[in-house]
């Protein structure tokens, strides 16, 4: 076939049309595989033993999400009979029995590594996580003491009779599901005691030593219940669909739909019952008949259950547990080296732009102080924020009230749809308000996911617009533990284009048109598509082509099945994914130019950059688009273009990526990932964190 004909439009479309039905992994199936990622991390004796309770405790958590959102969307579908074929294949049913099994093997999978290797490694250390069996006398008469006066008071037993019906058992709540004996007539009755969610779940019993709090309210139910003979207790926990609906025709009552979905949250349907393994089949009966359960989601685990507790024990002061300490560094692009002052980030700016990598450059010195400082600089006019996340006490939010009580004039759009921040979202949305500044929130049908801020400044000769663009929330504490890329710039162009987005964003503009950026959910898919046919068309010219994308998931079957068309063009394409991957790499005749990586590790990959070699010039584009639906469709997502010398800083980060040499799970066209961490020759591959944490340190 000639060069033309190869070139030929309607061929692409023939191509298209060609490939394999089985061309997708399902994205259920393969966000189970990525958490499977995070227990191997767990289960890994070469990792120090706090972070190994830590990824143990992600697992979890990861795990309630999963269910309390995914699951319970496919349960949705099924009940309302939008049983529509994923584009795996797989029908809902199907994908859900699959999640079934393997959601039960993982969390047997994670109770095995807790009680047969951390747990014995966390008491080899001195740190010891024993039950009320194992307390001493004397510590059992000090736990007494403490539930009489700091437990005792906050429990409320909740009978079931005749006179009691089956009380409401509240999403990730622990529970007792206690069985009482009236001594008199020799009645049987059931009770629940809730474990009180405000208090520690680790109960300190001495230096490192803890017992869970469940099991001190247990060894004293017969205080509970005076008169009674207590016959059986079993600890059990309910996971709920959590997702929210909110109907969004009404932007201006958009607030309060969305407060009262979030109290209608709390009494969403069951989609997972967890009980101890020890528990009586009559009272597992009746959770299953009182809460709707199906068989399948009923999971039975060795106590404890629910181990995010954990969460206190990675926090411990061990550090001789963990990872080596680290402190970002303010980036060198920023530094004064004559002096030891803060930087003055708007100067730096003024100068030239300035790519950041957190956590390794610090996002305190740079991001925040770019807003504290703008917030303080009488000459700043304006400063324009979006919020999708950000911390409890945020230093971000004190920044846009100075500067509002300034006097300047301050835009904050704050997402308050971000998915379990909706109540915080909205207490800040009311602190800015109140503050003075205009607070808008978004779209109507639309998220607003994209990371951008902009500062106008009188300069003298011109007003100019300071800008910064990132991948990551506006988040100081997750800023030290996600990795995210962000951009500093005073470009010219560059500010026109987030000038007119923000007037999109607040405004009724319907702008579609940008320089040197891509915005969802109008032109980020199309723009993507151009440079991969792009890359294709330079490959047949003999041109250099190459595509490499870094991203938390790839789910998107158009531009999958544009970089399958890349791959059989011959044109190398790489995929460094954190999470889901729908794309099967490494299939022949489809995808034997595809690699996908993956990287976990002490920081949480995080951003987004998709590079192109662009015949040599090396085009890159970072953002906080994810290749999703919900990205490119249903969100406002923004990818900004870097200039050469920043598109080769990311080229680097992905060179020491795909490196034979650094450890990383590859993804096979299986669908499995396999976790690489020696070579060929038994040599221990690099840890690219730590590497770059080593770069910093040593820079």
């Amino acid at each position: 076939m000639s060069v033309d004909e190869r070139t030929d439009p309607a061929l692409d479309v023939e191509s298209a049309a060609a490939l394999p039905d089985d061309r997708f992994l399902d994205r259920e199936l393969s966000w189970l595989a990525f958490n499977e990622r995070v227990l191997e991390l767990a289960e890994d004796p070469d990792l120090p033993l706090l972070e190994r309770a830590k990824f143990l405790a992600i697992f979890a958590s990861n795990l309630d999400e999963f269910f309390m959102v995914r699951v319970a969307g496919l349960k949705r579908r099924i009940a309302t009979g939008i049983a529509v074929r994923a584009a795996s294949g797989l029908m809902p049913r199907e994908v859900l029995e699959a999640i079934w099994a393997r959601t039960h093997e993982l969390m047997r999978r994670s109770t095995h590594a807790f009680h047969r290797q951390v747990l014995p490694a966390l008491t080899s250390a001195g740190i010891e996580l024993v039950r009320w069996p194992a307390l001493t006398d004397d510590e059992r008469v000090r736990m007494s003491a403490m539930f009489r006066e700091k437990v005792f008071p906050v429990l409320t037993p909740l009978a079931v009779d005749p006179a009691h019906p089956f009380p409401y058992i509240s999403g990730l709540s622990l529970n007792l599901a206690v069985v009482v004996c009236n001594p008199r007539t020799g009645t049987e009755l059931f009770a629940r005691v809730k474990v009180p969610p405000i208090l520690p779940r680790l109960v300190t019993v001495g230096p490192e030593r803890f017992v869970p709090l469940e099991d001190v309210i247990s060894a004293h139910l017969a205080e509970l219940f005076p008169g009674m003979e207590v016959v059986q207790h079993h600890t059990f926990r309910v996971t709920r669909n959590e997702d929210l609906e909110v109907e969004e025709d009404d932007a201006e009552n958009l607030l309060q739909a969305l407060e009262r979905e979030l109290m209608r949250r709390r009494f969403g349907p069951p989609v997972r019952l967890e009980a101890e393994e020890s528990i009586d089949p009559h009272v597992l009966e009746l959770l299953v008949r009182e809460l709707g359960v199906q068989e399948q989601e009923v999971v039975l685990l060795p106590g404890p259950l629910d181990l995010t507790a954990l969460w206190a024990v990675a926090a411990l002061p061990r550090d001789d547990l963990k990872a080596p300490a680290f402190l970002p560094r303010t980036s060198r692009e920023l530094t004064d080296v004559e002096t030891a002052s803060p930087p003055d980030v708007l100067e730096a700016m003024r100068d030239h732009d300035v790519l950041l990598h957190h956590p390794y450059d610090s996002f305190s010195t740079s991001v925040q102080r770019f807003l504290e400082q703008a917030a303080a600089d009488p000459k700043v006019l304006a400063i324009k924020q979006t919020l999708y996340r950000t911390s409890g006490d945020s230093p971000i939010v004190d920044a846009l009230v100075a500067a509002a009580e300034a006097g300047k004039q301050v835009l904050a759009l704050v997402e308050i749809k971000a998915r379990f921040d909706e109540q915080a979202n909205i207490e800040w949305a009311r602190t800015l308000e109140h503050a003075g500044c205009h607070v808008v929130y978004g779209m109507v049908g639309l998220k607003t996911h994209c990371k951008l801020s902009m500062v106008v400044r009188d300069d003298g000769d011109q007003l100019r617009r300071y800008v910064h663009i990132g991948t990551g929330n506006y988040h100081p504490k997750t800023a030290r533990m996600y990795e995210d890329l962000g951009l500093l710039t005073t470009d010219a162009e560059l500010g026109d284009d987030v000038a007119r987005l923000f007037n999109v964003l607040s405004g009724y503009s319907v702008e579609t048109d940008y320089r040197r950026l891509l915005v969802a959910p109008r032109g980020l898919r199309a723009g993507l598509l151009e440079r991969i046919e792009q890359e294709i068309r330079n490959h047949r010219q003999g041109l250099p082509a190459r595509i490499r994308f870094k991203c938390n998931a790839i789910v998107d079957e158009a531009l999958i099945d544009a970089l399958y068309r890349a791959s059989q063009a011959g044109v190398p394409v790489d995929i460094w994914v954190r999470g889901i991957c729908s794309l099967r790499p490494e299939v022949p005749g489809l995808s034997e130019n595809i690699r996908v990586r993956s990287v976990l590790g002490r920081f949480l990959e995080h951003s987004r950059a998709y590079e192109f070699l662009a015949a040599g010039e090396s085009e890159c584009w970072i953002g906080s688009a994810d290749l999703m639906h919900r990205n490119l469709d249903r969100r406002i997502e923004v990818l900004v273009s870097l200039t050469r010398a920043h598109a080769d800083q990311v080229a680097a980060l992905m060179d020491l990526a795909f490196a034979p040499s650094t450890a990383s799970w590859h993804l096979g066209a299986d669908g499995r990932w396999v976790r690489h961490t020696t070579g060929p020759e038994g040599e221990r591959l690099v840890d690219m964190q730590d590497q770059l944490v080593a770069t910093r340190a040593a820079g």
